[in-house]
């Protein structure tokens, strides 16, 4: 059996998480990354990103996963600046129309009551595997969406985009994942 089969996932978002923004009456320190690195010079945004990252997200006890628009682009820009492998990448719906909407009508649905355009493929990624959800964008009507939808345990971690990931984030997401991870061994 694959070990990480039913280990917990982690899907990770990129803008806010790892790319911080937003109002802050301090500029975001840069971190330099080498002349070959992918996209050097093409997103002036990328530079915010902290290379301890990456070995942070891989010490983790999960399997880590792009939930971003960035798509492809996080495997090819990001992962290597931080020092991660290639990871898997959730697919999002196209959207319908030229409206900018994504998916069906149920999903324009709840979206006008207040759901993230994620959470509904989140869940149905997760299978019923215990699962993290990293990003700057989660209320509290995605939690109340997966915890009636979602049938294994589900944590939901908002992180605060002016400032990106954090000690604290680190910490409660280490902590809730070896808890279900511990049970998977």
């Amino acid at each position: 059996m694959n070990p990480t089969a039913r280990c917990p996932l982690l899907f990770l978002d990129v803008d806010g998480p790892l790319i911080p923004f937003g109002a802050s009456a301090h500029p975001y320190p840069t971190y330099e990354a080498g002349p070959d690195s992918p996209g050097t010079g093409a997103n002036p945004l990328l530079n915010r990103i902290d290379p301890r990252h990456g070995p942070r997200l891989g010490a983790l006890p999960c399997e880590l996963v792009w939930a971003t628009t960035w798509m492809e682009d996080a495997n090819i820009w990001i992962a290597p600046r931080i020092g991660l492998p290639p990871l898997e990448v959730v697919r999002w719906p196209e959207p319908a129309g030229g409206d900018g909407s994504r998916g069906n009508g149920e999903e324009d649905e709840d979206e006008r009551n207040g759901l993230h355009w994620k959470t509904r493929v989140l869940v149905a990624r997760a299978a019923g595997r215990p699962f993290v959800w990293v990003d700057d964008e989660i209320t509290g009507t995605d939690r109340v969406w997966v915890s009636a939808h979602h049938p294994g345990p589900a944590l939901l971690h908002r992180v605060d985009p002016r400032w990106g990931l954090t000690d604290s984030d680190y910490a409660a997401i280490d902590a809730w994942l070896r808890r279900w991870h511990d049970g998977f061994r």
